[in-house]
């Protein structure tokens, strides 16, 4: 069902008292802000890459690019399952999302593992 259509959904339920006028324009308000997310999405046309390098070796083992959509339902998901270290490049990587920007976001040298992990809007 379109935007458009649960509108007119609850402007009926509505017309029929099936909800209040207040209970009407809170729906109608939260349809409104799906319509900006959703509108939000769409317009984003940059997209996410992600480089991990081997620092022992100095191959690339990964060069992956994402289209936004992918990368907001992905990280939408991925809070549930992150530890408190990921959880702050998360949260660095959110704010770069909603402030439009582009560029290296992060850029993460594990000694351990002997991984470079870089990654960029653009």
């Amino acid at each position: 069902m379109t935007i458009s259509e649960e509108r007119l959904q609850v402007l009926k339920m509505i017309e029929e008292g099936k909800i209040s006028v207040e209970e009407g324009a809170s729906l109608l308000n939260a349809l409104e802000g799906k319509a900006a997310r959703n509108t939000h999405l769409i317009r984003d046309r940059r997209q996410l890459r992600v480089q991990v390098d081997d620092t022992r070796s100095g191959h690339r083992k990964v060069n992956v690019t994402l289209p936004m959509a992918l990368v907001n339902a992905g990280l939408k998901i991925a809070d549930n399952y992150l530890d408190e270290q990921t959880s702050q490049h998360a949260a660095a990587l959110y704010d770069a999302i909603r402030s439009g920007e582009t560029g290296k976001i992060i850029d993460v040298h594990d000694i351990q593992d002997g991984e470079h992990v870089q990654i960029y809007l653009e």
